[in-house]
């Protein structure tokens, strides 16, 4: 079997197969499997913040139990507090990053719905993109449809892999998210799944926005700091994403379950929306939520979105049932 969750631009010379995979290493956080080859590592351009260059690729065992999920809401659309019951599952560790789409790209020729639309296919064309407004323009609309925008350029710019290799992958729909799970042998995660996990790993099981900063003030996630979407003071050093697993990981072992980018979950939110398209839920806030706006960087936060919808704040990660995990 090929290792397909691995990182182009890796050059692997007299090792054999099995060497391809390091197994099942143990730590007081749970039991992790690696799906890496031997030898990758961190980017070069992102180790200012990497503390996971020996973990990228790395998969966390969830086990399964019982959790309150909706604990703490805030906004009517997280529902009210109820129990769950959850089967064990395999959680990737961060985000699905630029270099490992590139290895789904360039192994199946993969081409995005973004890409699609913008090569004339039915549907709108692009994907949504954040742009700053001006001081001199502050009521003017902060998302753009954009046809020169896709995962390859975030900004319609730069080529990722230059410097952005080890950044969550972004400007990917549900439908995109799912085609790479389906080829990397895995799955997107539903909400409740999702949600289990952020709240075994939750720092303090009494603070839901403990996710976000330590009680000294250190940055935990990538969030919007300051007044969005006038000033972003960048206190956690990025305005836009950051390369994952920039911040603490949380308590099993799983890094950016908040901030950084929402992520891409199999559960719908509502039945349709006005096009009758039903839309999908994602979870754990982005890079653009703020104190003063969004405010959804918390394990029950939700949000809806359409399944061939993309923009530059949703990404990905994805989970694998435990029967089907490497040994």
């Amino acid at each position: 079997m090929k290792n397909k969750l691995s990182y182009p631009r890796l050059i692997l010379t007299g090792i054999s197969f099995l060497a391809l995979f390091i197994i099942g290493t143990f730590s007081p956080s749970g039991t992790f499997t690696r799906f890496l080859p031997s030898g990758a590592s961190y980017n070069s351009s992102d180790q200012q913040c990497s503390q996971i260059s020996d973990e990228l690729g790395l998969f966390v065992n969830v086990p399964g139990g019982g959790f309150t999920k909706a604990e703490y809401p805030v906004y009517p659309e997280e529902g009210s507090a109820h129990k769950v019951f959850v089967s064990p599952f395999q959680l990737q560790a961060h985000e699905v990053t630029n270099y490992q789409f590139a290895r789904f790209v360039a192994e199946t020729g993969y081409l995005t719905e973004a890409e699609q639309q913008r090569a004339g296919q039915d549907g709108q064309r692009g994907s949504a993109r954040f742009r700053q407004p001006q001081p001199s323009n502050a009521n003017s609309s902060w998302w753009q449809l954009d046809e020169s925008v896709s995962w390859r350029s975030p900004n319609g710019i730069e080529d990722v892999l230059d410097q952005k290799g080890n950044h969550p992958v972004v400007h990917i729909s549900l439908n995109d998210a799912r085609a790479f799970a389906s080829w990397a042998g895995g799955r997107i995660p539903t909400e409740v799944e999702w949600e289990y996990a952020a709240s075994l790993g939750i720092f303090d099981a009494n603070d839901p926005e403990s996710g976000i900063v330590t009680p000294d003030g250190k940055p935990r996630a990538n969030i919007w700091n300051g007044s969005f979407p006038a000033s972003n003071t960048e206190e956690d050093g990025y305005a836009e994403t950051a390369p994952v697993g920039c911040y603490q990981a949380n308590l099993i072992g799983a890094y950016d379950m908040i901030g950084n980018v929402w992520e891409w979950t199999e559960t719908q939110f509502s039945a349709a929306n006005n096009e009758g398209a039903p839309r999908f839920t994602i979870k754990g806030g982005s890079y653009l939520c703020s104190n003063n706006h969004c405010r959804r960087f918390r394990k029950s936060a939700r949000q809806p979105y359409e399944q061939d919808f993309s923009s530059s704040h949703i990404g990905f990660r994805i989970v694998r049932d435990t029967d089907s995990a490497i040994h």
